[in-house]
């Protein structure tokens, strides 16, 4: 067996075990995937660098010898981006232990009620919306509450709005001398 293939085997491993690992509940075996992603990811880097050779300095050797890399600076950048979303995942573990005494994620109360949703959309439910309103500029027709409301200063009486405006009426101060 070929070392690259060796390689490429266990790379594809360390991809499959990671993401098994990710969809887990517990936040532990999350991390856990999310770091055979990261060290599955360097092992990709090393099999596209391909052949090793000297480093790449000016003189030392053809550049046809030398050593890609790139592949090497996305492997540095892999090491910092998995060590950095490594530590993130640890804060969120231990401050869900510090709130829960546990590291699962529990289903709240809108996911138990979309799981017990049985109204299912077809295409031509969808369809009978979009020909109904074609005028609609929102996904939201028939909605009576609207995810985003604006507020403005006349809408709450106690907020102050003294936000500059641009106001076409008044001169402006040019800057330059007349």
């Amino acid at each position: 067996m070929n070392v690259s293939l060796v390689l490429i085997v266990v790379m594809a491993v360390l991809f499959a075990c990671g993401v098994y690992a990710m969809l887990e509940r517990s936040l532990t075996r999350v991390l856990i995937g999310f770091l055979l992603l990261g060290n599955a990811t360097n092992l990709l880097l090393l099999i596209v660098m391909g052949q090793p050779g000297p480093a790449p300095f000016f003189g030392e050797a053809s550049p046809e010898d030398m050593s890609d890399p790139l592949p090497q600076a996305l492997t540095l950048t892999a090491i910092v981006i998995t060590f950095a979303i490594s530590a993130f995942l640890l804060a969120l573990i231990y401050r869900s232990w510090q709130l829960g005494q546990a590291d699962t994620v529990e289903d709240d109360e809108e996911d138990v009620a979309l799981r017990a949703r049985t109204v299912e959309v077809t295409m031509d439910d969808e369809t009978e919306i979009e020909d109904a309103d074609d005028d609609a500029t929102t996904d939201f027709v028939g909605v009576e509450t609207a995810p985003i409301v604006v507020l403005h200063a006349r809408d709450v009486p106690g907020l102050r709005d003294e936000a500059p405006t641009d106001d076409r009426d008044e001169p402006r101060d040019g800057g330059g001398g007349s």
